[in-house]
């Protein structure tokens, strides 16, 4: 059963948090951080791209970066720019986005902010469906030992939970502690506080009778906070098991809230084939069919939009291509990958080949269209997006999902709540 507690988190002031506030460090490049920065001393990125403040070109491994990132946190902290909360509490961050899968209406998604247990990760109650990479590891566990916090939260799905969801509704009403509009994707975000010791006491037993929780996007930090954790206990000779570095900040969402786009693919040839010999060569396993020069979204699993040329096709896979018992080959993802990409193409590794680019469902066909149009990229496939019963499927059965399968939006903010280790 999974295990949560409150925790005493490190805050702005509600006057401060647009200025602290920013976008997690993995979704931006270093000069766009130092740009997004600007003249703002009081911006999360110079904790979390604390490379910005060195010359341009300066890499974000440097040993100088990670004892800036600590440098930085204490004058946030010494200036009163974040303060520490007197209790354990929890929290409730709200995201108010209007999607394209959502028919460009607004959609809200209610997430608890918890300490979770490091000892979940190890035990598997903690579920991934991805793979890490030991340098991402090491750097994030870096991050975290410098300065002895999580300073952003992991991204984790919960089984919906009918007490749970009551009581967040409950707290929808009230006044939140933030309420702001980012202003780069225009997201709204608002955030309370969880003092009540019986809200408290009911979140935790809540928590308790969940079988698992899923990581939906931070497999990296929550990889380096479980390592960290374990880290701390082996080096403390009193080790209790209760101590904070036992914990780490995720901040869990009701299932059926959340919104995954689709994760497209831009390919730069065909693989010495011409266009008539690819459009051939896809009719072996997909029934192809010409839909015009208007942008086309694949309809449901299993069909794909091809743009090629100037013009959008409909690729819908064949019975007996797939295997719906299997929860990795129903997925789309690892069937263009293994009919298109591989079979056709010559693509097979995703992760490391230049021929293949990726890009979010966030930016729309329009931005595939833009790319092949340019001559940049010789064909882009649009996907259907996964669903997250897939992905708690996968995570069950204890797979790992194919690479460049998932786009969860919107992304969580950072800087809203830190988790101190000590």
């Amino acid at each position: 059963m999974a295990i949560v507690k409150p925790f005493k988190g490190i805050r702005p002031p509600r006057n401060l948090v647009e200025e602290i506030e920013s976008r997690p460090y993995d979704v931006l490049s270093s000069e766009e951080a130092r740009q997004e920065a600007g003249n703002n001393e009081k911006s999360l990125y110079h904790i979390i791209k604390p490379e910005i403040n060195f010359e341009p070109g300066t890499s974000e491994y440097d040993p100088r970066v990670y004892e800036e990132a600590a440098r930085q946190f204490s004058k946030f902290l010494d200036k009163g720019w974040l303060v520490q909360d007197d209790k354990e509490q929890y929290y409730i961050y709200a995201q108010t986005a209007s999607l394209p899968a959502n028919g460009n209406q607004p959609k809200t998604q209610y997430g608890i902010v918890v300490g979770a247990y490091s000892g979940d990760y190890q035990k598997g109650i903690i579920k991934k469906h991805e793979l890490t990479r030991a340098d991402k590891e090491e750097d994030r566990m870096k991050h975290i030992r410098v300065n002895d916090a999580n300073i952003e939260p992991v991204f984790f799905a919960y089984p919906d939970n009918a007490v749970l969801l009551k009581l967040l509704d409950r707290y929808a009403h009230c006044e939140p502690e933030y309420d702001f509009t980012a202003p780069i994707d225009g997201f709204r975000h608002q955030f309370w506080c969880v003092s009540d010791d019986n809200d408290i006491k009911v979140i935790t037993e809540e928590f308790a009778k969940m079988p698992a929780l899923y990581i939906a996007d931070g497999h990296h930090r929550s990889a380096a906070a479980a390592l960290v954790g374990a880290e701390k206990a082996r080096q403390n000779p009193h080790h209790r098991g209760d101590e904070e570095y036992n914990y780490f900040m995720a901040v869990c969402f009701p299932a059926s809230q959340l919104t995954i786009l689709d994760y497209n693919r831009v390919i730069k040839d065909l693989n010495g084939l011409t266009d008539e010999e690819f459009l051939s060569a896809l009719q072996e396993h997909f029934n192809v069919a010409h839909k015009g020069t208007a942008e086309y979204r694949p309809q449901e699993l299993h069909e794909f939009s091809l743009y090629l040329r100037g013009e959008w096709y409909s690729l819908k896979a064949k019975a007996g291509t797939y295997d719906d018992n299997d929860p990795i080959g129903v997925l789309d993802v690892s069937i263009s990958s293994n009919l298109i990409l591989d079979k056709i193409l010559g693509i097979t590794d995703l992760r490391r080949d230049k021929r293949i680019d990726f890009v979010g469902g966030l930016r729309g066909l329009g931005e595939l269209k833009r790319r092949v149009d340019s001559g940049e990229m010789k064909t882009a496939l649009a996907l259907y997006p996964v669903t997250m019963q897939q992905i708690m499927d996968i995570a069950d059965s204890g797979k790992i999902m194919p690479p460049k399968a998932t786009w969860f939006e919107p992304k969580l903010r950072s800087g809203l709540v830190i988790h101190k280790l000590s």
